[in-house]
């Protein structure tokens, strides 16, 4: 979006890093809080949106249909997790310097730059994380050729690919033995705003330090 239009609110981004500081004013802690679609079981966005371009699939994601979207912005308006963005300008072809370029229709070679796995969308319309569902389809696609399940670990989102901490664990709920269904079992496994009831399919696992160190050497972050 560049700076000046951040400045005015006009962001784009799927996955959203929060920081909240604690203890002192010269010298706080720091605590992040990722933030991004969480896939709501009991969605708000669904609710209101007037021509049903978000909605739920069979397997519970909270899916976007592009070219049905009109922009209208309710779905953001009604998401407490303000995790939805507005796209206000189509940026493929400001990219390539061609106001007027259809990647469906000119050819140009900067076309070949553009994911074929990635709908092109247009200005106009609402845009947010999808789980990454071309991978979900690719790998599904590959397991039903050979004729097994999806291996737990072999859908990768983009941000679980990029994240060097392996802060991110995406898998299917479903299967008992996943990495995923272990973790949330673990006593630190929390919802956001859990006093909304929306169900969420993304949770979070709690970073427990130790505020007051005994030994040196320890973190002295507070819990996150």
């Amino acid at each position: 979006m560049g700076k000046d239009e951040v400045a005015v609110g006009r962001e784009m981004h799927w996955l959203k890093i929060d920081r909240y500081y604690a203890g002192d004013l010269d010298s706080p802690t720091v605590n992040h809080q990722p933030r991004a679609c969480v896939h709501c079981e009991q969605a708000p966005c669904e609710t209101v949106c007037p021509v049903e371009a978000t909605l739920h699939d069979a397997e519970g994601l909270n899916t976007m249909i592009y070219n049905r979207c009109v922009g209208t912005r309710y779905c953001a308006n009604n998401c407490p997790y303000k995790v939805r963005r507005f796209n206000f300008y189509d940026h493929t072809a400001k990219w390539y310097g061609q106001e007027n370029w259809d990647p469906h229709t000119t050819p140009n070679a900067a076309g070949l730059m553009l994911n074929p796995d990635v709908t092109v969308r247009t200005r106009g319309v609402m845009e947010k994380c999808s789980y990454c569902v071309q991978r979900i389809n690719a790998a599904r696609i590959e397991a039903k050729k050979e004729n097994r399940p999806i291996r737990d670990g072999e859908v990768v989102t983009a941000c679980q690919a990029a994240c060097p901490t392996e802060a991110i664990v995406f898998g299917n709920l479903n299967d008992p033995n996943s990495r995923v269904t272990r973790l949330k079992k673990e006593q630190t496994n929390f919802f956001m705003l859990p006093e909304l009831n929306t169900a969420a399919r993304t949770t979070f696992l709690a970073r427990v330090v130790n505020p007051n160190p005994a030994l040196k050497g320890e973190s002295p972050h507070a819990n996150g």
